[in-house]
């Protein structure tokens, strides 16, 4: 069974930061990567045109929900 890797981070579309880097990242590592959702950025190569912060209680209530299911070995 592979190691379980979980990321707190923010979404960057571009996939060069945040949740889509660290998951890739984990990918290469052997381990299955699970992510949390902090913020919802709209951004391109060009720059960062907006940021929304998820509410604190449903980051919370995504921790959760992902660590009923086992515990990661890894948190990042």
């Amino acid at each position: 069974m592979s190691a379980i890797a979980l990321t707190i981070a923010g979404s960057d579309p571009t996939g060069a930061a945040g949740i889509a880097a660290d998951l890739k990242t984990f990918h290469q590592a052997g381990a299955v990567g699970q992510a949390v959702v902090t913020l919802v950025s709209v951004q391109s190569v060009l720059g960062v045109e907006r940021v929304v912060a998820v509410d604190a209680a449903l980051v919370g209530a995504q921790i959760a929900a992902v660590v009923a299911g086992g515990r990661p070995g890894a948190v990042k």
